[in-house]
């Protein structure tokens, strides 16, 4: 565990969508998240950590130390089972060594046959929220052709036989999530510099590899990271997250220049280091 990263870390990631529904409700007909009070737009931290963990797939072709433990057509329980070790604490460490989203996020283990109990992660995210209420749009949607014979009796005597389908999408928003990294659980887990290095890279090409029709235009915007000097931290998270202000420069935001954003670097706390990946 020598290796593990010994500086506290809080950052501000902002990315926006266009014509798109960047994370759909299950409950809600698959309209985009929104908070039911003030219809601000919600992505869950789910939702990116699930981005984050399909982009070091992509890249590390599940290699090890840079396997994913949370993906398709894995069988949870085999892999707790397989496990190096007669003690949970061994099974953890081994796990936490050969997949990089448990020593990032980390997991719960204890089912299966020889439980390993539960990791917490050092990378937390909070839910992203856009800056502005969204709109919610409905378009209707058709197609020429269709899947029974059934359905093809029923359009037999239309001129133009279609089918309908409903899309929903947010026109424009602005999202901002915060993050945290413990330096504390980093050394329980292995949370290495080289696994951070490759989490801001995953952030900023998030969306790069995960287009799809539904999500439309997705991209990140700004990544701002405020670095401390020790394990324990030199500021409250709260504090720096104020340091990074957004304003809107239109009545009607539709694209990523009708927003201002400040990075105020005045007066810092002893300790603590701005660096901006975007």
């Amino acid at each position: 565990m020598s290796d593990a990263i010994k500086n506290r870390y809080d950052f501000v990631y902002l990315f926006d969508v266009k014509d798109g529904n960047p994370n759909g409700d299950p409950d809600q007909a698959n309209l985009p998240r929104s908070d039911a009070e003030n219809q601000e737009g919600l992505v869950t931290d789910v939702c990116i950590k699930r981005k984050v963990r399909n982009y070091v797939q992509l890249k590390e072709s599940l290699k090890t130390p840079y396997d994913i433990f949370i993906r398709q057509e894995n069988i949870l329980n085999d892999v707790i089972d397989s496990a190096k070790g007669d003690k949970p604490q061994d099974r953890q460490k081994d796990l936490c060594g050969n997949y990089f989203d448990i020593r990032t996020f980390g997991a719960v283990l204890s089912t299966g046959d020889k439980g390993a109990g539960t990791v917490r992660g050092p990378v937390q995210f909070t839910f992203s929220r856009s800056e502005d209420r969204i709109y919610q749009s409905e378009h209707s949607v058709t197609r020429c052709a269709v899947t029974t014979k059934e359905e093809a009796k029923k359009q037999e005597k239309r001129e133009h036989a279609s089918t309908f389908g409903r899309k929903a999408t947010v026109p424009y928003a602005l999202y901002r999530m915060h993050g945290f990294i413990s330096a504390v659980d980093a050394q329980k887990t292995g949370f290495s510099e080289n696994d951070l290095n490759l989490l801001w890279e995953a952030l900023l090409n998030a969306f790069e590899h995960d287009r799809a029709a539904a999500r439309g235009e997705m991209n990140p915007r700004k990544l701002v990271v405020f670095k401390h000097g020790s394990h324990l931290g030199n500021a409250r998270s709260g504090e720096l997250f104020d340091r990074v202000v957004i304003k809107k420069t239109a009545d009607l935001p539709r694209e990523w220049k009708d927003y201002s954003v400040e990075v105020k670097k005045d007066k810092l706390p002893n300790g603590i280091e701005i660096i901006e990946k975007l």
